[in-house]
């Protein structure tokens, strides 16, 4: 590897040592956060903030509280793996409901750490007994109590186990909540700190997916359960499990609502959940009563196709009663807010997050311009004015509590962090994280009469009319932004451009923020959508920017962006001259419930003349590949199992055309330590060849 593919590699793509993980405690006074010593530190610290002086306290350090750590248990890796944690150490805690404690799991065993301001500062993190590997700890209110996870079973420290013993798992989100949905929690404490809301989640129904590592064919194999589309999913059932052993389950029709996909206390006397049907076309909000377990209906949100995730922050109760709800303006030309279901916003805004209230008005993220950039504004939920926060160019977000504010910028310049105190002061938490290599500057533009985001990145040396082939990089798929102002995205793009490429990105339809219409409109079918516009952008560019070469055109992505590649180039070989695909989805009636039936409908719903699966399976696509195909899968990958690449592989060794297959032992979807940069100094050597 070179340089820059040594330096990414060791510093875990230029994050190591940045603060991540924030949250507020004590009303806006501490600012709690995970960070590593420094740039090549895998291990993340907890830290805190102390805003009424800028001071930065380290409360945990793993090293000292698990010095020869040992393996990962299984159940964190897997909750590592949906919440896509890359650092070593603490990858997660909980904070108490006054903000002043906090426990995190650390390779089975259970911490908790104390910050009191009026008692001089920190604490000593002490060890919680746990009843077996533990993960996903929660305290209660004031501290005194933590819930955790430990083999399925939930527990309360002190006291011991509160779920039944009935053969389900308890406390935890399944893998459709969690990969898919956005819920990565399974219990919740009331507001009083005496009884909990529990997930009981069934997968007795669901067919097992199996892993074993052909590097050690003497370790026994391992198993998890899958909702494959059109099959069954997880039975989720939501209770309330009180301190004497009292068992409130919640009603819902749950046969027409299956998936929860959030929930917890508003009070002591309510619960909020949503609930969703399968096909994701209905989503309602619901008010429970924990005493009873009786639920009614006070949102619904509907789509004739799918709702959209629901803007985080939403739905929400405002002050005077009122609920705050996600909508789309007329003809989807805007994701919106509405409350009482009358729209608060309009066509000039692309509303992405609700970040709480500041100074008696909604703090949202949303999109004023170019959906390549992000601001932060204030929103006035009686009139609908928006205030400027921070609405320069770059993608910005926000954090806030008790008018103490935390924003990040990320623009041409790299990433700033800045805490704002109600009384004017200003601190910004150390970043000790490797600086970005590039300062990139790259090209975006909206091309093609659909308005297709783009993004072209050239050699820094680049010398005007020297033609270039083309490098085709990115994901294309639903739930994802490539084209961004947000420099960090940009990195390892600079990087291939210095090998001498044309290095475009292109955001076809299907993916977010330029409109819930451009989103929708890969509703039942995904290749052709994304074929097409990724083929009309490119031709657009190409007229824009003669220095292109469309005779020498490689196309490389992972999971989604895998996929494209591969069906660039079984399908327009005239286009694209050579792929490498990883982690690709070849069919997706072998993925996953959530994802692929919000936008392909039901497997067996399908009619023959119009099958959405088979017209997006590129197996059948295989006797006609006639351009190099790299294909790549790590072994150990539980989002996109390694068999859709192993059966594209076999479909075309059936057919005779030669391909080549990385598959890679111990590799999950997330390619750690290191691996991508591997894959990405093979797949130069690859494209240099196969386009030279």
């Amino acid at each position: 590897m070179d340089d820059f593919l040594r330096l990414s590699a060791s510093t875990a793509r230029f994050t190591y040592g940045a603060p991540r993980a924030f949250a507020f405690g004590d009303d806006g006074r501490l600012l709690w956060f995970l960070r590593s010593t420094g740039p090549t530190d895998a291990f993340d610290s907890l830290w805190v903030l102390d805003t009424t002086t800028g001071a930065e306290t380290r409360l945990a350090d793993p090293r000292e509280l698990c010095p020869e750590p040992g393996p990962l248990p299984a159940a964190e890796r897997r909750l590592r793996e949906r919440s896509r944690l890359v650092a070593a150490g603490i990858g997660s805690y909980a904070l108490s409901a006054d903000g002043r404690h906090a426990v995190f799991a650390l390779y089975g065993r259970l911490f908790e750490v104390a910050f009191e301001v009026a008692a001089g500062g920190a604490g000593t993190p002490k060890e919680i007994p746990a009843a077996g590997p533990a993960l996903d700890p929660r305290p209660n209110a004031d501290g005194s109590r933590t819930a955790y996870v430990a083999e399925d079973v939930l527990y309360v420290a002190p006291g011991g186990r509160i779920s039944p013993d009935d053969g389900a798992r308890w406390g935890l989100a399944e893998f459709a909540a969690a990969e898919e949905l956005g819920r990565h929690r399974g219990h919740w404490w009331s507001p009083d700190g005496v009884t909990l809301l529990a997930a009981r989640v069934d997968e007795s129904a669901l067919q097992r997916r199996w892993f074993a590592d052909p590097a050690h064919p003497e370790r026994p194999a391992e198993d998890f359960a899958y909702p494959e589309a059109g099959g069954p999913n997880a039975d989720v059932q939501l209770w309330v499990l009180g301190d004497g052993g009292t068992r409130i389950r919640l009603d819902w029709d749950a046969g027409t609502y299956p998936y929860v996909s959030d929930a917890g206390w508003e009070s002591d006397t309510e619960i909020l959940l949503t609930v969703q049907d399968r096909l994701q076309r209905c989503v309602l909000l619901l008010s429970a009563d924990p005493a009873t377990g009786r639920t009614r209906e006070l949102s619904r949100t509907t789509h004739p196709q799918w709702v959209d995730p629901l803007v985080p922050g939403t739905p929400a109760r405002l002050a005077d009663g009122r609920m705050l709800t996600s909508a789309d303006t007329p003809g989807g030309t805007a994701r919106a807010l509405a409350v009482d279901g009358e729209l608060l916003t309009g066509d000039g805004i692309q509303v992405r997050a609700v970040a709480g209230v500041h100074e008696g008005l909604l703090l949202i993220e949303a999109g004023l311009r170019d959906p390549s950039e992000q601001q932060v504004l204030l929103l006035d939920p009686a009139t609908g004015e928006l205030t400027p926060v921070a609405d320069g160019p770059g993608v910005h977000t926000v954090s806030a509590s008790a008018g103490t504010l935390l924003l990040t910028t990320a623009d041409a310049d790299g990433v700033r962090r800045t805490v704002r105190t109600p009384d004017g002061r200003e601190f910004t938490p150390a970043d000790l994280s490797e600086p970005l290599p590039y300062r990139v500057d790259a090209v975006l533009e909206r091309v093609t009469e659909r308005g297709i985001p783009t993004a072209l990145v050239l050699p820094r040396d680049h010398v005007p009319g020297r033609r270039l082939p083309v490098l085709v990089d990115g994901y294309g798929g639903p739930g994802m932004q490539d084209v961004t102002a947000d420099q960090r995205r940009r990195q390892h793009r600079q990087w291939w451009a210095d090998q001498g490429f044309a290095v475009v990105t292109i955001d076809n339809r299907g993916t977010p923020y330029v409109s819930p219409a451009y989103t929708h409109a890969m509703y039942r079918g995904f290749s052709e959508v994304t074929l097409d516009d990724q083929v009309a952008a490119l031709h657009a560019l190409a007229a824009r920017h003669p220095d292109l070469d469309l005779g020498r055109v490689g196309v490389r992505g992972w999971s989604y962006g895998g996929y494209l590649s591969a069906m660039a180039v079984l399908r327009r070989p005239d286009v694209f001259h050579a792929a490498a695909a990883g982690a690709a989805p070849t069919d997706f009636r072998h993925y996953d419930t959530a994802y692929t039936e919000r936008y392909l409908g039901l497997p067996q719903d399908q009619p023959p003349s119009a099958d959405a699966y088979e017209r997006d399976s590129l197996i059948p696509d295989a006797p006609k590949l006639s351009r190099p195909l790299l294909l790549i899968t790590g072994l150990a990958d539980d989002n996109v199992h390694p068999s859709h690449t192993l059966r594209l592989s076999q479909a075309l060794t059936d057919a005779g055309r030669p391909h080549q297959l990385l598959a890679l032992p111990g590799v999950t979807h997330m390619t750690p330590g290191g691996t991508r940069e591997k894959l990405m100094a093979l797949e130069l050597e690859f494209f240099r060849r196969e386009l030279a």
